[in-house]
């Protein structure tokens, strides 16, 4: 509350004004405002506190748009997925609330719900994109923030296509074992790459295709394609594909026994989150492919000796399983295989710095000792 007026300057003032009197002293926040707040309380996470205000929101305009889909991710992301695809739903017709022509998110989040459906996430794809092409078609190009929402727009018809792509390769559904499966994923690919020339969502996407199909020279070449259109960027760069995306391009490396791109790669990754566990599990069965390559070739690869890979291999391996417990991290089968590798080195005789819980600082380093209890860890392993 503000400060109480004297009362010679509040009979003054009411003499001057009567219609102040009956001026209210708050004021509702307006809808605009309200938004505002909501939209920048879900970029901060802070769900709970978004519902609240979206809530506000929707008790005063029970049909506005922006405030339903804002429903949606907060209700998602708090866990609440019945109720998030019930206000998704409600932004699409024949919902009688729902707008004349729905947000294409909508139709995107339903997609990623329906994992349990997916023809029925096939569905949601493809109005999604029907919705995008239509507004891209539509778009005012001119001037910068035209070229920048075109540029988001094939980015979202890129990601759509893709999605109906990863749902038809998807070995858990019998759609791979479909006739029409692989034109199918070739039409969608084709579209996504008319849709944004050079994408590199696209073109990584048509790599695990043509692995798929046995072209590997081919996969190689929409790898490097893609990679080229990002590589050189830095760390803090918007244009960088996320983590995720970038971990897929890393897998699809190593699957063609591409070593250098696929640590420099996750180089940049570490670089922005040192942990984590799905990286250091790549680089650890980057360096034991490295390893066995090394062996097959004489002893070594690189200049590196192929207990030396080894060795860099068990230590990556070993924080992946050190991180993977302190983070309760989800993917069993990931530390299946970590362990799997670990043993194996194991057997080779190959030891590794080993770290200590009770060493870790606050800020995330840790102290290696080497098997010995000898403070350096960083000896050549010696074979008998």
């Amino acid at each position: 509350m503000g400060r109480t007026r004297t009362q010679k300057k509040a009979l003054s003032k009411a003499t001057q004004e009567p219609s102040a009197q009956s001026t209210p002293t708050t004021q509702t926040p307006s809808l605009p405002a309200l938004l505002e707040k909501a939209q920048s309380l879900i970029v901060q996470c802070d769900y709970e506190l978004a519902l609240r205000f979206i809530r506000r929101i929707l008790e005063q305009d029970p049909k506005n748009a922006e405030a339903k889909e804002m429903l949606g991710v907060a209700l998602l992301e708090t866990g609440e997925l019945d109720a998030a695809k019930e206000a998704f739903r409600a932004l699409i017709p024949p919902h009688p609330d729902a707008p004349a022509t729905p947000p294409p998110s909508a139709h995107l989040y339903l997609a990623q719900l329906s994992d349990d459906d997916p023809r029925l996430a096939l569905e949601h794809y493809q109005a999604a994109v029907n919705i995008l092409l239509a507004q891209l078609k539509g778009k005012d190009r001119a001037g910068e923030e035209g070229l920048k929402d075109e540029a988001e727009l094939k980015g979202n018809v890129v990601r759509a296509l893709v999605g109906q792509v990863e749902i038809w390769m998807d070995p858990q559904y019998d759609l791979c074992d479909q006739p029409e499966a692989e034109k199918t994923c070739e039409d969608l690919l084709m579209l996504a790459l008319q849709t944004d020339p050079g994408n590199p969502e696209a073109l990584q996407t048509l790599a695990s295709v043509r692995m798929s199909q046995s072209r590997p020279d081919d996969a190689k070449q929409c790898l490097e394609q893609a990679w080229s259109t990002w590589k050189d960027l830095d760390l803090d760069d918007p244009k960088l594909p996320p983590i995720p995306t970038r971990l897929a391009l890393v897998k699809l490396f190593l699957e063609l026994s591409l070593y250098t791109p696929a640590l420099l790669v996750l180089h940049g990754i570490m670089s922005t989150d040192d942990q984590d566990v799905e990286a250091w599990y790549l680089e650890g069965w980057c360096f034991y492919m490295m390893a066995e390559q090394a062996q097959e070739n004489g002893g070594t690869l690189d200049d590196l000796t192929w207990q030396e890979l080894g060795k860099d291999a068990k230590d990556c391996l070993e924080t992946c399983q050190v991180l993977h417990r302190n983070q309760e991290h989800p993917d069993k089968p990931l530390l299946d295989h970590v362990k799997e590798l670990i043993s194996k080195l194991d057997s080779l005789g190959i030891p590794a710095s080993s770290l200590e819980d009770e060493d870790e600082g606050e800020d995330g380093e840790n102290d290696w000792e080497s098997v010995d209890g000898s403070e350096d860890g960083d000896g050549d392993v010696e074979m008998q």
